[in-house]
């Protein structure tokens, strides 16, 4: 969606509210130890793209979960934000903290070819022992 200094602010609002929601006025224990990353907001303030984190074992639980509840949250981000339109709720899982893992373990396993002295082109210098 497209980004402004007014639908930063927009979904900065969203996303304080919608924590808010999920921390306090939602007790389903499936969603517990969820994140919200972030929200985009549509122009028309008709849609809130929420994005949540969790283990990845958890991705289909907390998805039904967040269908099971998505009405109440709905109805209570509604009242929260006294927008003219209720927002219908988008729920996506953010799986950048799941890539930057998998990035962090790549780097710790650094192949013994990387050792070895190259030039320029990247080709492996012969020492002459050969």
């Amino acid at each position: 969606m497209k980004q402004s200094a007014q639908s930063r602010r927009t979904a900065e609002l969203a996303r304080e509210k919608l924590a808010s929601i999920l921390l306090f006025e939602v007790s389903d224990p499936d969603l517990e130890m969820l994140t919200l990353t972030g929200c985009e907001v549509s122009v028309d303030r008709s849609l809130v793209r929420a994005y949540v984190s969790c283990e990845a074992d958890r991705y289909d639980t907390v998805m039904a979960a967040l269908g099971r509840a998505k009405g109440r949250i709905r109805s209570l981000l509604g009242h929260a934000l006294g927008w003219r339109v209720t927002p219908e709720l988008d729920f996506r899982i953010d799986t950048t903290t799941d890539e930057a893992e998998r990035i962090a373990r790549a780097l710790d396993q650094v192949p013994p070819t990387m050792d070895v002295a190259k030039d320029e082109d990247g080709y492996p210098i012969d020492d002459g022992q050969a």
